[in-house]
């Protein structure tokens, strides 16, 4: 389609069902509907409300709905990745590819020049069916993640040993010694074999996704990950283009969306800098004994601390969890709470001097964009490779130390926090 060169482009949006790829996703659409650009979002259809705050630009930016299909092994009505463990993310994968017709018919009637997808790998094959549009892979992964896991991409390893093989390693010409795996012989091959939709891999998902886009986008910056970008670049032989953070502005946050009386107040009681803030996303969920030594780990601290953590494996809520005695014995200075956190609100919060995070991308982003300590606590894949850059290459952070089989003890938690000042 040609495009008149004074004009404004039209971007259609269909990230991934999860909390942490269409945020990022909406924040971009904000910015570019800033520089006068057309957006039409699709997403599923519940969240739509829930987002209208957040869409700063209304007349430019269009939320489109998208029924999305019961999948058995679902809860009734689950639509993203907020209520689900990651276990069953696969069940929401492959409702996702079902509304494949839907994403058509939106795509024919509004006619954009680009689309910018990730998770879904077949959107290339319709855009070429279609015939006019564009594919940006928008990944809101680190490129260190995709560096190591996602390349050589064009190799077909027949022999799934050999792929294994090859995945347990660091790939030829990877452009670091530091941001390795401890637990990555036994991690690397999960991405390769864990399903990801009905019939196909994650690994497969993605490498697709990326291989047949017209171009790739990634979350991120050259003084971060410049050489881990410079590497995909090579290794996949197209443009790929750098988003920066892509975070809402402090001064560009609504009022509505302005941190909770209650936990601004809460917050007040307390001198500057002295709160440890803790939250490890949408998804996550620990063990109950984990949970435990980790929130005991918060009270041995001696530090005021307010924690966002969903409840743990076996109980109903985050009280219902609580060692014996915990609550008296942090009263006025601990908060442990089950629900949604504005986490950026939070960290912007002058009594909050410290961040205790999974290192997901997303909050990878917003510790490195607020004043606060930063301390690592990784369980996914993607997270481990995030720490790994954030401690070793670019010393901006301390990760919790774990013993042979994963596990973190109160006292090394502790130690973490303490080391930080």
């Amino acid at each position: 389609m040609a495009q008149p060169k004074d004009s404004k482009f039209h971007i259609a949006m269909f990230p991934w069902f999860a909390i942490g790829h269409m945020t990022p996703y909406l924040h971009l659409s904000n910015e570019l509907a800033q520089r006068g650009h057309k957006i039409s979002f699709l997403l599923p259809n519940k969240i739509q409300i829930q987002w209208e705050a957040t869409n700063l630009h209304p007349n430019l930016i269009t939320f489109h709905p998208l029924v999305v299909p019961h999948i058995e092994g679902l809860p009734p009505g689950t639509e993203t990745d907020s209520n689900i463990p990651i276990s069953l993310a696969t069940h929401l994968a492959t409702a996702m590819d079902l509304t494949r017709d839907q994403v058509e018919t939106l795509l024919r009637k509004l006619q954009p020049n680009f689309v910018f997808f990730d998770s879904a790998h077949w959107v290339p094959e319709l855009a070429s069916k279609i015939g006019f549009l564009k594919t940006v892979c928008y990944t809101v992964v680190s490129a260190t993640t995709l560096a190591m896991q996602l390349v050589p991409a064009r190799k077909v390893f027949k022999d799934m040993t050999l792929m294994k093989a090859e995945m347990e390693k660091p790939p030829s010409g990877y452009p670091s010694s530091t941001v390795v795996l401890r637990q990555h012989e036994a991690l690397a091959p999960l991405i390769i074999s864990t399903e990801f939709g009905s019939g196909i891999t994650l690994y497969d998902r993605m490498t697709t996704a990326i291989r047949e886009c017209d171009a790739l986008s990634i979350r991120t910056c050259q003084e971060i990950e410049g050489h881990f970008c410079d590497y995909i670049r090579s290794q996949y032989r197209k443009p790929v283009f750098l988003t920066g953070h892509v975070l809402l502005e402090p001064t560009s946050i609504p009022m509505e969306m302005l941190l909770e009386d209650r936990w601004g107040k809460w917050l007040e009681g307390f001198e500057p800098g002295s709160v440890v803030f803790c939250a490890f996303g949408s998804q996550l969920i620990l063990e109950k004994n984990q949970f435990q030594e980790l929130i005991l780990g918060f009270e041995l601290t001696g530090l005021p601390f307010f924690i966002a953590l969903k409840s743990p494996t076996g109980a109903t809520t985050v009280e219902g969890a609580l060692p014996e005695g915990f609550e008296e014995r942090v009263r006025g200075r601990g908060v442990v709470y089950g629900g949604w956190v504005q986490q950026i609100q939070i960290l912007e919060h002058r009594s909050v001097g410290c961040f205790v995070n999974h290192c997901g991308f997303g909050s990878m982003w917003e510790s490195l964009m607020s004043n606060t300590q930063i301390v690592l606590v990784p369980h996914l894949l993607d997270q481990i490779l995030n720490t790994r850059l954030m401690v070793e290459e670019l010393k901006v952070a301390v990760e919790v130390a774990r013993d042979g089989k994963g596990w973190f003890s109160k006292e090394s938690l502790c130690k973490a926090i303490n080391s930080n000042g």
